[in-house]
C-alpha cells in the first residue's frame, strides 16, 4: 500500500501550478548559468597534447575537425581497465545519438580516455557507439585537466578536483559500499586501480589557429549530462537508487548487462 499523499485532482492542480511556478525559475536560473558559462574567459592551451585515434595521432586541434567548438568528456577507462566504467557508459549512451547534431552545430564531440585505443574499439565495438573516441595514454591531458590521478597522489591522499583539494580517502569510503564495490571488478581492476580514473567534461574553442579551454565541470556538475537522470527525476520514484537497508541498491549496468 502507498504510504503517498493522496489527493484530489484540484489538490493536484494547486500543488502542480506552484511547482511550474517554481520549475520556470528554475529554468531562468539556467538560461543565465549558461550565460555565465560562455562568459567565463578563455585560457590558451599551449601544451601540445598528441593523442591516438582511429586515424592515428591527432592534435588537439585536429579534434575539432573543422569545427570552432570542441566538447570532450573525460570516460573513465584506464590502461589497465578491460570494459569501460559503468556510470560512464551510461553517459556514453545518451550522448552517442546526438554526436551528429552537435556537429552541425558546429561542435564536435569527443571522448577521450587513457585506455590503448585498441581497447577503446573493442568496447565500443560491444556497446554499439558510433561516437569519436582518443586515447590520451602518452599525454598529461587526463592531469591537467582533473581526469584522473598519480599512484603518488593517491598514496599521499591528496589531489586536486572539482576546482579544489581533494581527499582521496574519500574515495576508499565508496568502496565499501554498492554499487561501487562490484564497479571496479566489472572493469577487470581493483579499486585503486579503477579510482585513479575520474569523470568530467571539457570545452575547448579554436580561434585563428589557437586552442582555447573555456569550461571545465566534474562530480555533480555532470548531472545534466546524464540522460536517463533527466528522465528520472520526471518519474514517481525519482531515480530510486536507495530502496532501504534490507534491499539492494536499484542502481544500472551497462545496457547489454540487464538480460530480459
Amino acid at each position: 500500500m502507498t504510504t503517498h499523499q493522496i489527493g484530489t485532482r484540484e489538490e493536484w492542480l494547486a500543488a502542480r501550478l506552484d511547482l511550474l511556478a517554481a520549475e520556470k525559475e528554475h529554468t531562468r536560473r539556467g538560461d543565465e548559468l549558461a550565460q555565465r558559462r560562455r562568459d567565463l574567459p578563455w585560457v590558451p592551451v599551449d601544451k601540445p597534447y598528441v593523442f591516438d585515434t582511429d586515424e592515428g595521432n591527432a592534435s588537439l586541434a585536429d579534434l575539432f575537425r573543422g569545427r570552432s567548438q570542441l566538447l570532450v568528456y573525460h570516460f573513465m577507462f584506464g590502461p589497465d581497465y578491460d570494459a569501460g566504467c559503468p556510470a560512464c557508459s551510461a553517459i556514453a549512451d545518451g550522448f552517442n545519438g546526438f554526436v551528429a547534431h552537435l556537429a552541425n552545430h558546429d561542435v564536435m564531440l569527443w571522448a577521450v580516455s587513457r585506455a590503448p585505443v585498441a581497447k577503446l574499439q573493442a568496447y565500443k565495438q560491444r556497446m554499439g557507439w558510433s561516437f569519436p573516441w582518443a586515447s590520451s595514454d602518452d599525454t598529461d591531458f587526463n592531469l591537467d585537466f582533473q581526469a584522473g590521478f598519480t599512484e603518488a597522489q593517491q598514496h599521499a591522499g591528496v589531489a586536486e578536483y572539482n576546482f579544489g583539494t581533494y581527499d582521496l580517502s574519500s574515495t576508499d569510503q565508496l568502496a565499501t559500499l554498492p554499487p561501487f564495490i562490484d564497479w571496479a571488478g566489472t572493469t577487470g581492476t581493483d579499486w585503486p586501480t579503477y579510482s585513479r580514473e575520474a569523470p568530467g567534461v571539457s570545452a575547448f574553442a579554436l580561434d585563428d589557429g589557437v586552442v582555447y579551454h573555456t569550461y571545465s565541470a566534474y562530480a555533480r556538475g555532470l548531472d545534466g549530462l546524464w540522460g536517463m537522470y533527466q528522465w528520472l527525476d520526471r518519474t514517481p520514484l525519482g531515480r530510486n537508487e536507495a530502496r532501504g537497508d534490507d534491499e539492494p541498491l536499484n542502481w544500472f549496468r551497462r545496457h547489454d548487462e540487464y538480460g530480459d
